[in-house]
């Protein structure tokens, strides 16, 4: 029997860890939390200073089991969980269950799976972390007060299978608020007035700046027409060109938040499943030969942008080797984030030197692309900044000035590894302008007034509402992906064209929640709890008064919401139709994803049915019924013929009502990152993207 037991909560990196320690040491591995509060009650005991009841989780037995034989065999037992407070808490739980004194040096904590890593971290156990632990208690116990108190009201009130959160009750709130704002904008009317200007047969591009020496707005087609009928022919002359040099410096390496964006908008992953493919490169995969498993990434939730001298010395060799000395930064580091618990690095590569390129016949399609884009911003953090020829140029006529900008790479620098993403998904360009001295004369080949309205601001995508989560300092690393992942499984919302949407089912819930509970969806109240979680972890408030003072004012809410809150009938709105199975009447129904149709007649008859959008568009297979939108198994949007299955036309472009004028067959809309583009499905007619 080894001399030496260490406990992990992954199967997937005992085995390597195993390897690296050497033949005295057995890693086995505890499958997550042992112990946890039980699902059938509250577990809390409110009434003796929040006391609580932990249970061995159900299934845990025999693991837990097989670790106690092996801790009695051991010399000394090493607890080896993830190093956040959730990992801190499971050691925790793990040393009461094999009675291990948890002030003894038992815990051992790694940010990376390497062997140099692993080895070096056992230089230097210590013990558990107890406001650590008190940290997540208390998270636990907020949680249990919430959503085991609250919950049960919903359910009687509203709808069985309802829940609430502190965290997702007030993502909620943040998507409908959203939708309101777009409900209730105004849109506001204005014009800009391009130009296309030629100089030596050479075209730029300009546009209205303002007159006399003033920015000004134009509001109205008036507005427009002062402005044409102050300038007096087509020639503009040059009246002052600002050049400069200007220095971009690269982002910042990933944090779990800047991840989960970036990932969304390079690689169209949800966040759940940046996540779950991180934590496969984090706890290691097979290289074969000498290195066999090895992790690849550092550990994948955390709030900080640091890196160890280590990493920077790392990036720093692999840069000057393969582009040169010019390429090196001189990047001092970043700034703590305000709320950031900077407990880790960043997130980057075990090793600069394993570039994505020697391990991509070894990933995945989706773990290779993930490495690459947290090696690629990695490496390029630590680069040196891109340097871009500016220029500005400010042309007149009459007083109307028109301004021209151009600007070009002039030196890459990080910009040759990587470049951040955008959320409109425009591809930035070196805008050339010819070249322009004060005094010449340009002439505007055309003068464009174009008329638009102010739009609504955006439905939020994953992206965006993890950002403004994480701005507003709601949740944690950890927290965001089970989050949006929780809201759209209890149907609060809904993803339309990879956008959040309220249901019916949500703002009703939210409405409940504004009355009796607003402190739960208030920005404020819900940042002020984390601030309260950090101070605990950081060894500045008791968990416990934390606790009291929370539940001081939560508890007279919950029983006011008891006697007052009136029970919400979401009724059955008559469908106007016939169910084909037994002739009774068709209603509307609340799912979890929004309405559908179903028969009156249940539970006597189960028929049911999706709501069917027309397209305003006749099916192009069987020329008898219309083209509907429907939803996949995944939730995404496709098109197909109402007289499924009989007619089994689908198109995953949305068709139009205009035949194709080159060939007469369906025209669809394509989407792209151009925009929307008109085509034919039979011949080569296209229209030009509509943005």
């Amino acid at each position: 029997m080894a001399d030496y037991l260490v406990i992990v909560e992954s199967p997937a990196k005992a085995k390597t860890i195993e390897r690296y320690l050497g033949k005295k040491y057995k890693v086995k591995a505890s499958l997550g939390h042992v112990r946890d509060l039980p699902k059938s009650q509250m577990g809390v005991d409110v009434e003796n200073k929040f006391s609580l009841k932990y249970i061995t989780i159900r299934g845990k037995g025999p693991v837990l089991k097989e670790l106690k034989a092996a801790a009695k065999k051991a010399k000394k037992v090493y607890l080896a969980a993830d190093p956040d407070r959730e990992g801190e808490a499971i050691a925790w739980h793990l040393a009461h269950s094999l009675d291990i004194d948890e002030q003894s040096e038992c815990r051992v904590v790694f940010n990376e799976i390497t062997k140099e890593a692993i080895k070096d971290s056992f230089k230097h156990p210590r013990s558990i972390d107890s406001d650590l632990v008190d940290a997540q208690q208390a998270r636990r116990v907020l949680d249990r007060l919430v959503g085991y108190n609250i919950s049960p009201i919903l359910w009687k009130k509203v709808k069985k299978g309802l829940s609430a959160g502190r965290v997702q009750s007030v993502a909620v709130k943040i998507i409908i608020d959203r939708e309101n704002e777009i409900k209730n904008f105004q849109p506001e009317e204005y014009w800009t007035i391009e130009a296309d200007f030629l100089k030596d047969k050479e075209a730029f591009e300009g546009s209205f700046y303002g007159m006399d020496g003033k920015k000004l707005d134009l509001k109205t087609q008036q507005d427009v027409e002062k402005i044409e009928q102050r300038m007096k022919g087509k020639d503009f002359s040059v009246d002052k060109v600002n050049k400069r040099e200007r220095k971009r410096n690269p982002s910042l390496p990933f944090t779990t938040s800047s991840l989960q964006q970036e990932a969304a908008r390079k690689l169209n992953f949800r966040a759940k499943k940046t996540m779950m493919i991180a934590q496969q490169l984090y706890e290691g995969i097979d290289l074969g030969g000498k290195q066999g498993t090895t992790g690849l990434i550092t550990y994948m939730r955390t709030d900080s942008t640091r890196l160890s001298n280590s990493a920077k010395e790392d990036a720093k060799q692999y840069v000057e080797k393969n582009f040169g000395k010019e390429y090196l930064g001189h990047n001092k580091g970043s700034k703590k984030q305000e709320g950031a618990q900077d407990a880790h690095e960043a997130i980057r590569p075990t090793g600069a030197d394993r570039d994505p390129k020697a391990v991509k016949s070894i990933l995945s399609r989706d773990q290779y692309r993930l490495y690459k884009l947290i090696w690629d911003r990695f490496i390029a953090s630590q680069m040196a900044p891109a340097v871009l020829d500016t220029m500005t140029v400010h042309l007149y006529n009459e007083g109307v000035e028109f301004r021209a900008t151009g600007s070009k790479v002039k030196f890459k620098g990080f910009m040759k590894v990587y470049i951040e993403g955008r959320d409109d998904n425009k591809k930035e360009k070196d805008k050339l302008l010819p070249h322009l001295e004060e005094g010449m004369t340009v002439k505007a080949e055309e003068i464009k007034p174009n008329q638009h309205f102010t739009q609504p601001p955006p439905r939020y995508t994953e992206a965006r509402l993890v950002r403004t989560l994480e701005e507003l300092g709601i949740g944690r690393p950890s927290t965001y992906a089970p989050t949006l992942d929780t809201i759209q499984r209890r149907g609060y919302v809904a993803l339309d064209n990879k956008r959040f949407v309220p249901t019916e089912l949500g703002e009703i819930v939210l409405e409940q929640l504004r009355e009796y509970f607003p402190e739960i969806i208030d920005v404020d109240f819900t940042k002020g709890m984390e601030d309260d979680l950090d101070a605990i972890e950081e060894g500045k408030e008791d968990w416990v008064s934390i606790i009291e003072e929370f539940y001081e004012g939560f508890h007279p809410r919950l029983e006011k919401a008891e006697k007052e809150m009136e029970e919400v009938e979401i009724k059955d709105e008559p469908a106007g139709i016939d169910c084909e199975k037994c002739g009774h009447e068709m209603v509307y129904k609340m799912g979890r994803y929004g309405k559908f149709l179903a028969c009156s007649n249940f539970p006597d008859c189960r028929n049911t049915k999706p709501i069917l959008k027309k397209v305003g568009v006749t099916c192009p297979k069987c020329k008898d019924g219309e083209v509907v939108e429907r939803k996949s198994k995944k939730n995404r949007k496709f098109f197909g013929c109402e007289n499924y299955p009989e007619c089994d036309f689908i198109s995953w472009d949305k068709p139009i009502s205009r035949p194709c004028p080159k060939c007469e067959s369906l025209l669809v809309e394509k989407k792209s990152k151009k925009g929307t583009q008109i085509q034919c499905t039979d011949c080569d007619y296209k229209e030009e993207p509509q943005s």
